[in-house]
């Protein structure tokens, strides 16, 4: 399948490079870009690092922009696992070493919280500032909690025929989380959601997705044996909750795991933030990692 790169809001800047990096046992589509301080951005469930590119665009003013697609989502290769996001933080810690990128700032959404965290956990002495955005972070805080919304009735969809069902049908799945988790569906615009659908079409990317809801209870596990320890993060946390989607619980799941977490809820947007307000996304981001220290 031929996939269009033609939305102009998930276009990257022309001297943004792309190239497909072998790490950790598979191989990830990466774009980079720009110069400075080294800023990873990490994406979620139902789009992919090109959600990132108005703000790849406007950190690489000054900044080492460095925007990954997951592993088997986007453009990256289709492993048959290691989906938990333990591996997964070994995934990007692999493509910082390919880029000779040292430490870094990470920012995050959705699932990328989960790697984000994970890779926090491992490798602390190489993360700068943290941003986390709208998610929870499984085992952490109010988890069990959050797990009994209807709302995340997808985190526990499987069996045998997954797969086949929506097969073909991937536009009219995806439009169900774009549609419930907006503040306004309208904002997240039909080039965006015909652009994922194409993605997600890709062979074995629905498998992918899947797998990445399935790996929840080892990465709780993960988490938890973590907390045990009695280890904290020590770096600053920025925790960024949708008005109208997680809000404030993203600072309460950050504070069960940190210890200096910067509370902020976006206005005017649901889960999407890049697509229903992209421009107070960026400004908040930019703010917490010029000012944090």
């Amino acid at each position: 399948m031929s996939v269009s790169r033609q939305t102009k809001a998930h276009t990257f800047p022309p001297n943004f490079g792309i190239q497909d990096v072998p790490t950790n046992g598979t191989i990830l589509h990466v774009r980079t870009g720009g110069e400075g301080p080294a800023v990873v951005l990490l994406h979620g469930y139902a789009e992919t690092g090109d959600m990132w590119a108005p703000m790849a665009a406007d950190l690489a003013e000054d900044h080492q922009v460095i925007v990954p697609d997951l592993r088997g989502l986007g453009l990256s290769a289709k492993p048959a696992g290691g989906f938990d996001k333990k591996t997964q933080a070994g995934d990007i810690a692999g493509i910082l070493d390919a880029l000779h990128a040292g430490t870094i700032d990470l920012v995050a959404h959705d699932i990328g919280n989960m790697v984000a965290f994970q890779f926090a956990v491992q490798y602390p002495e190489r993360i700068r500032r943290l941003v986390m955005i709208d998610a929870p972070v499984p085992g952490l805080g109010p988890w069990e909690e959050i797990l009994k919304s209807p709302m995340l009735w997808h985190f526990r969809f499987g069996g045998p025929d997954m797969e086949r069902l929506v097969a073909g049908r991937e536009r009219i799945y995806l439009d169900r989380f774009w549609n419930e988790f907006s503040a306004q569906p309208d904002r997240f615009d039909e080039a965006a959601r015909a652009h994922y659908a194409q993605l997600y079409a890709l062979p074995g990317a629905m498998h992918s997705g899947f797998a990445q809801f399935a790996a929840f209870d080892q990465d709780a596990d993960d988490n938890r044996a973590w907390l045990a320890t009695g280890a904290r993060l020590r770096m600053p946390v920025l925790a960024v909750g949708g008005e109208k989607s997680f809000g404030t619980t993203m600072a309460a799941v950050m504070r069960a795991a940190a210890t200096d977490v910067h509370e902020s809820v976006l206005p005017d947007s649901g889960h999407w933030v890049m697509e229903e307000n992209p421009q107070a996304t960026i400004e908040l981001v930019r703010g917490f990692l010029k000012d944090a220290v």
